[in-house]
Protein backbone atom coordinates (compact mmCIF):
# COMPACT_ATOMS: atom_id res chain seq x y z
CA UNK A 1 0.00 0.00 0.00
CA UNK A 2 2.83 2.41 0.71
CA UNK A 3 4.64 2.15 -2.55
CA UNK A 4 1.33 3.06 -4.34
CA UNK A 5 0.28 5.51 -1.92
CA UNK A 6 4.12 7.28 -2.63
CA UNK A 7 3.43 6.95 -6.59
CA UNK A 8 0.36 8.80 -5.49
CA UNK A 9 1.87 11.46 -3.80
CA UNK A 10 4.38 11.98 -5.85
CA UNK A 11 1.72 12.42 -9.03
CA UNK A 12 -0.40 14.75 -6.26
CA UNK A 13 2.62 16.93 -5.84
CA UNK A 14 2.60 17.85 -9.47
CA UNK A 15 -1.14 17.75 -10.10
CA UNK A 16 -1.19 20.50 -6.68
CA UNK A 17 1.85 22.22 -8.51
CA UNK A 18 0.07 22.65 -12.07
CA UNK A 19 -3.13 23.55 -10.93
CA UNK A 20 -1.10 26.55 -8.57
CA UNK A 21 0.13 27.59 -11.85
CA UNK A 22 -2.08 27.57 -13.88
CA UNK A 23 -4.53 29.17 -11.64
CA UNK A 24 -1.95 31.96 -11.09
CA UNK A 25 -0.65 32.48 -14.71
CA UNK A 26 -3.53 31.25 -16.88
CA UNK A 27 -6.77 32.20 -14.95
CA UNK A 28 -5.12 35.68 -13.48
CA UNK A 29 -5.86 34.18 -9.70
CA UNK A 30 -2.65 34.72 -7.89
CA UNK A 31 -4.19 34.91 -4.08
CA UNK A 32 -5.35 30.95 -4.93
CA UNK A 33 -3.03 30.24 -6.88
CA UNK A 34 -0.44 30.93 -3.97
CA UNK A 35 -2.71 28.80 -1.80
CA UNK A 36 -2.82 25.96 -3.99
CA UNK A 37 0.72 25.77 -4.51
CA UNK A 38 1.24 26.14 -0.38
CA UNK A 39 -0.62 22.48 0.15
CA UNK A 40 2.06 20.94 -1.91
CA UNK A 41 3.20 19.68 2.04
CA UNK A 42 0.15 18.83 2.98
CA UNK A 43 1.04 15.48 0.08
CA UNK A 44 4.42 14.53 2.58
CA UNK A 45 1.89 15.10 5.85
CA UNK A 46 -0.23 12.40 4.38
CA UNK A 47 2.68 10.07 3.40
CA UNK A 48 4.33 10.61 6.59
CA UNK A 49 1.09 9.51 8.54
CA UNK A 50 0.58 6.30 6.23
CA UNK A 51 3.92 4.94 7.11
CA UNK A 52 3.76 5.79 10.84
CA UNK A 53 0.58 4.24 10.75
CA UNK A 54 1.25 1.46 8.66
CA UNK A 55 4.80 0.56 11.11
CA UNK A 56 2.50 1.11 14.27
CA UNK A 57 0.14 -1.72 13.04
CA UNK A 58 3.01 -4.23 13.58
CA UNK A 59 3.47 -4.15 9.63
CA UNK A 60 7.88 -5.06 8.93
CA UNK A 61 9.71 -2.44 7.87
CA UNK A 62 10.81 -2.52 4.48
CA UNK A 63 12.25 -0.86 1.12
CA UNK A 64 9.11 0.91 0.27
CA UNK A 65 8.99 2.36 4.31
CA UNK A 66 12.14 3.42 3.37
CA UNK A 67 11.30 5.34 0.36
CA UNK A 68 8.83 6.74 1.90
CA UNK A 69 11.31 8.83 4.29
CA UNK A 70 13.40 9.28 1.56
CA UNK A 71 11.00 10.94 -0.88
CA UNK A 72 9.86 13.20 1.96
CA UNK A 73 13.33 14.27 2.73
CA UNK A 74 13.73 14.72 -1.17
CA UNK A 75 10.73 16.81 -1.15
CA UNK A 76 11.33 19.12 1.99
CA UNK A 77 14.84 19.70 0.83
CA UNK A 78 14.11 19.89 -3.31
CA UNK A 79 10.47 20.71 -3.32
CA UNK A 80 10.95 24.82 -3.42
CA UNK A 81 13.53 24.95 -6.08
CA UNK A 82 11.48 22.56 -8.24
CA UNK A 83 8.07 24.86 -7.96
CA UNK A 84 10.68 27.95 -8.55
CA UNK A 85 11.80 26.01 -11.89
CA UNK A 86 8.13 25.60 -12.75
CA UNK A 87 6.82 29.04 -11.56
CA UNK A 88 9.58 30.77 -13.52
CA UNK A 89 8.90 28.78 -16.91
CA UNK A 90 5.13 28.97 -16.28
CA UNK A 91 5.53 33.19 -15.94
CA UNK A 92 7.55 33.55 -18.67
CA UNK A 93 5.43 31.11 -21.26
CA UNK A 94 1.56 32.24 -19.92
CA UNK A 95 2.81 35.85 -17.70
CA UNK A 96 5.48 37.51 -20.16
CA UNK A 97 7.93 37.22 -17.66
CA UNK A 98 11.46 36.95 -17.94
CA UNK A 99 13.14 34.14 -19.64
CA UNK A 100 14.13 31.37 -17.19
CA UNK A 101 17.97 31.38 -16.66
CA UNK A 102 20.10 28.82 -17.69
CA UNK A 103 22.34 26.75 -14.94
CA UNK A 104 25.67 27.77 -15.09
CA UNK A 105 27.46 24.93 -16.93
CA UNK A 106 31.34 26.06 -16.78
CA UNK A 107 33.75 28.13 -13.97
CA UNK A 108 32.99 29.22 -10.29
CA UNK A 109 29.35 29.60 -10.85
CA UNK A 110 29.18 26.03 -11.68
CA UNK A 111 31.10 24.94 -9.04
CA UNK A 112 29.05 27.33 -6.55
CA UNK A 113 25.79 25.83 -8.14
CA UNK A 114 26.76 22.23 -7.61
CA UNK A 115 28.21 22.69 -3.88
CA UNK A 116 24.94 24.34 -3.01
CA UNK A 117 22.96 21.39 -4.48
CA UNK A 118 24.75 18.85 -2.55
CA UNK A 119 24.08 20.97 0.54
CA UNK A 120 20.44 20.25 -0.18
CA UNK A 121 20.85 16.66 -0.93
CA UNK A 122 22.83 16.95 3.18
CA UNK A 123 19.42 18.33 3.98
CA UNK A 124 17.49 15.50 2.24
CA UNK A 125 19.79 12.99 3.50
CA UNK A 126 19.59 14.69 7.69
CA UNK A 127 15.59 14.65 7.30
CA UNK A 128 14.98 11.28 5.53
CA UNK A 129 17.50 9.86 7.92
CA UNK A 130 15.51 11.58 10.80
CA UNK A 131 12.47 10.18 9.92
CA UNK A 132 14.32 6.82 9.08
CA UNK A 133 15.81 6.82 13.01
CA UNK A 134 11.90 7.50 13.98
CA UNK A 135 11.24 4.66 12.34
CA UNK A 136 13.31 2.17 13.98
CA UNK A 137 12.52 3.67 17.17
CA UNK A 138 8.92 3.30 16.83
CA UNK A 139 9.22 -0.66 15.65
CA UNK A 140 11.35 -0.87 18.74
CA UNK A 141 13.13 -4.38 17.02
CA UNK A 142 16.32 -4.22 14.80
CA UNK A 143 15.45 -7.17 13.15
CA UNK A 144 12.33 -5.67 12.22
CA UNK A 145 13.79 -2.50 11.40
CA UNK A 146 16.88 -3.76 9.24
CA UNK A 147 15.93 -2.51 5.91
CA UNK A 148 15.72 0.74 7.59
CA UNK A 149 19.07 0.98 8.88
CA UNK A 150 20.50 -0.26 5.40
CA UNK A 151 18.76 2.79 3.49
CA UNK A 152 20.56 5.12 6.06
CA UNK A 153 24.03 3.47 5.52
CA UNK A 154 23.37 3.22 1.38
CA UNK A 155 22.07 7.13 1.33
CA UNK A 156 25.03 7.62 3.45
CA UNK A 157 27.18 6.22 0.25
CA UNK A 158 25.77 7.72 -2.14
CA UNK A 159 26.01 11.54 -0.82
CA UNK A 160 29.49 10.36 -0.45
CA UNK A 161 29.77 9.82 -3.57
CA UNK A 162 27.71 13.21 -4.61
CA UNK A 163 30.36 14.73 -2.29
CA UNK A 164 32.88 13.82 -4.10
CA UNK A 165 31.99 15.01 -7.32
CA UNK A 166 30.12 18.15 -6.15
CA UNK A 167 33.31 19.29 -4.50
CA UNK A 168 35.68 18.33 -7.23
CA UNK A 169 34.55 21.37 -9.54
CA UNK A 170 35.37 23.80 -6.78
CA UNK A 171 39.07 22.15 -7.53
CA UNK A 172 38.91 21.00 -10.69
CA UNK A 173 36.46 23.84 -12.30
CA UNK A 174 35.66 23.66 -16.20
CA UNK A 175 36.85 26.02 -18.00
CA UNK A 176 34.99 29.04 -19.43
CA UNK A 177 33.91 29.00 -22.79
CA UNK A 178 34.60 32.19 -23.25
CA UNK A 179 36.27 33.65 -26.85
CA UNK A 180 35.22 29.96 -28.06
CA UNK A 181 32.55 29.02 -30.74
CA UNK A 182 30.19 26.79 -28.34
Amino acid sequence: MIGWLIVICEVGFWVIVLAGLMTRYVWKKKKLGAFLLMLTPVVDLILLGATILDIRQGTEANFIHGLAAVYIGATVAFGHRMIHWADERFAYRFAGGPEPQKKPRRGREHAAAERKSWYRHLLAWTIGSALLGIMILLIGDAERSEALRVWIIRWALVLGIDFVISFSYTLWPRKSSVGKSA
